[in-house]
């Protein structure tokens, strides 16, 4: 065959023009993904302030460094895109509350869940030059959904903070309900399913219907709007009633807004030892006042809300009708009219009933005296925390009030640590900082920078993308899902350390792809075919396949030496074993470098910080990220 060596050299110059390609197109690549040493600056997109800006520019960037709210914002509008609009179309009234019709369609429809999700995707780029972006696209939304305009004026970094979370939760909220009517009607909320026109219009009723306590109780901010100027919605008509919620349906297992946490507060009498029912209170930020000295703690300004306050002369309402019992049995043992005594016993009877049950609903038909002359007593509040948020959004509070003087800043230094442990000894929470706004100014006046940590978060894990992922995906197939078994013994992709393992510990009926699919020949570095002892198949002997093995595997050992340059090889380990993970000390002390650093952001002004750098702005700080440790 006098073409053959022509044919093993042409073979072998476009693998190696093809191994040229490869290095030219990855190496940049590679360079900028695993190289730490490299030579160029990295940053992150800037923010524009055209017109007073700063409070907004700083809130978006703390928000745009919090994976959790980015991982709620992709599932949420994920959701809505997936399922039926119609199912948003319908309008859902909340239980005991009446909303104007476009108020509500503009919270289901999910505007500034959408928008929001739009500018932290754009601020989360990784650019390869300086960068900036203005956030008109977002307040353009804002403007749309609350119809009006927003101030170019010096304003609060809080209250638009506030603003923008309180209308994430109730947009939250409104969808829920939203989806629970549509179950409720017995059809599913996937857009593949028959359209909800084809169902009966029906009122909803007390009978089998509900959004569940969970999603009323937590939605009292409904003062938000929206425009709701979507064509696709359906605006219902005049004479129809919207429907309303009432009652209770199984809620579906959903992840729920991070930023959004429960409070409840407990009064007890000092003297008969009677404690309230707890009140609940929903949050999405906390602000905490900083007292008026020179220097204090985090912790100090939380004992502010949740440390046991002590009050004087209140007046406890088991006190006034265990009082008012002692008086009645007191008249009725000096009366000596039955009638009298008997109206006594009645009234007597029926305090202790309400001392039993419920003392804070006594009987109406009972007189319990002037409410002037109820005894007064020594209570004790205290607060807790029911529910831990994901993200816990602190405000300090630096606004001093005097009477008859100016508003003034209280440029009290605030120590507050990076790791934050909340909670009772039993159900302790730890947080770790992960954002900071600071300003720099007085009351009146001043700038905001923001602080974000240099945060890249693991990439989702999903196993077996056929098992079903609860309420963010459609309704998986039945067809059984296929693992991966063991190589056959007889392959020589044994000795490749780039093969995945198999699964052969899988309690799956299913046979596996092993058992049923010929497993391909991978090829290997041609120094294994002696070392190995393994039998090679017909086609690996032929040259043409060998050299193309051979340029093959060089191209990846030089694609190897470009991901990790420093790396020390040892030839005859490396190709007789997988590749082994780094040493774990090495890794964590890699991994603790990395999220030491943070980004200081100052409008388009970006730069690099250290979490020390962080920690010292102890007199400017002033909103406070912080998200749940998952791996304490």
């Amino acid at each position: 065959m006098p073409d053959k060596p022509t044919s093993v050299v042409s073979y072998a110059a476009g693998a190696s023009l093809a191994a040229a390609a490869l290095i030219y197109v990855f190496a940049p690549n590679f360079s900028i993904d695993h190289d730490a040493t490299s030579s160029k600056k990295n940053s992150i997109v800037g923010l524009k302030n055209q017109a007073n800006d700063c409070f907004i520019n700083s809130v978006l960037q703390a928000l745009a460094g919090l994976g959790e709210l980015r991982v709620y914002l992709i599932r949420e509008t994920h959701r809505r895109r997936i399922e039926d609009p119609a199912v948003y179309a319908s309008l859902v009234q909340p239980e005991g509350k009446q909303i104007a019709q476009w108020k509500l369609q503009g919270l289901q429809e999910g505007l500034v869940t959408q928008g929001l999700k739009e500018m932290l995707d754009a601020l989360n780029e990784r650019p390869i030059y300086k960068k900036s972006i203005t956030p008109f696209p977002f307040v353009k939304v804002l403007e749309a959904a609350f119809k009006q305009r927003i101030s170019r004026q010096q304003q609060d970094a809080q209250e638009f903070l506030q603003i923008v979370a309180e209308r994430l939760k109730d947009e939250y909220h409104c969808g829920q309900r939203a989806r629970l009517h549509v179950r409720r009607r017995g059809l599913s909320p996937i857009r593949d399913t028959t359209s909800l026109d084809k169902a009966p219009e029906e009122q909803v009723n007390g009978s089998g219907s509900g959004s569940g306590s969970e999603s009323d109780e937590s939605s009292p901010g409904q003062h938000h709007t929206s425009n709701g100027d979507d064509d696709s919605a359906i605006e219902p008509s005049e004479e129809t009633d919207i429907p309303q919620i009432i009652g209770q349906l199984p809620i579906e297992i959903e992840e729920g807004f991070p930023m959004e946490g429960k409070y409840e507060s407990q009064i007890e009498c000092q003297t008969c030892r009677y404690k309230t029912k707890p009140r609940e209170e929903t949050f999405c930020t906390i602000t905490l006042a900083v007292p008026k000295v020179s220097a204090t703690t985090l912790n100090s300004c939380f004992d502010g809300i949740f440390k046991t306050e002590y009050i004087d002369e209140f007046k406890c309402e088991m006190c006034r009708l265990l009082q008012t019992k002692t008086d009645l049995e007191a008249e009725m043992a000096k009366s000596t009219s039955d009638s009298f005594k008997a109206q006594a016993q009645e009234n007597i009877d029926k305090l202790q009933h309400a001392i039993d049950a419920d003392p804070e609903n006594p009987p109406e038909d009972v007189e319990l005296g002037d409410i002037r002359y109820a005894p007064k007593r020594k209570i004790a509040k205290t607060t807790r925390m029911s529910l831990f948020p994901k993200i816990l959004a602190i405000h300090l509070s630096r606004s001093i009030y005097d009477v008859g003087q100016m508003t003034q800043k209280n440029s009290a230094k605030v120590v507050f640590p990076e790791q934050l442990p909340l909670g009772g000894l039993m159900d302790q929470k730890k947080y770790k900082l992960f954002g900071m706004v600071t300003h720099r100014g007085g009351h009146n006046s001043g700038h905001y920078e923001a602080f974000r940590r240099q945060n890249v978060a693991a990439p989702f894990s999903n196993p077996n993308t056929f098992y079903p992922s609860e309420a963010y995906s459609k309704t998986p197939t039945p067809m059984g899902t296929p693992t991966i078994g063991d190589r056959p013994t007889h392959s020589p992709a044994i000795s490749t350390p780039d093969l995945l393992s198999g699964l052969s510990g899988s309690n799956s009926s299913t046979p596996s792809l092993a058992d049923t699919l010929p497993v391909p020949p991978r090829s290997v570095p041609s120094e294994l075919h002696d070392s190995a002892g393994v039998p090679a198949l017909g086609k690996q002997k032929d040259s043409e396949t060998s050299s193309l093995r051979s340029v093959a595997a060089s191209t990846k050992s030089a694609l190897s030496k470009l991901a990790s340059p420093k790396q020390t090889r040892d030839s005859n380990a490396s190709s007789l074993k997988p590749a082994s993970s780094p040493n774990p000390a090495k890794r964590s002390k890699k991994r603790k470098a990395v999220t030491d650093k943070w980004w200081r952001v100052n409008d388009e002004k970006v730069k690099e910080a250290k979490t020390s750098e962080v920690l010292s702005m102890q007199r400017e700080v002033y909103l406070l990220f912080y998200e749940l440790d998952k791996d304490a």
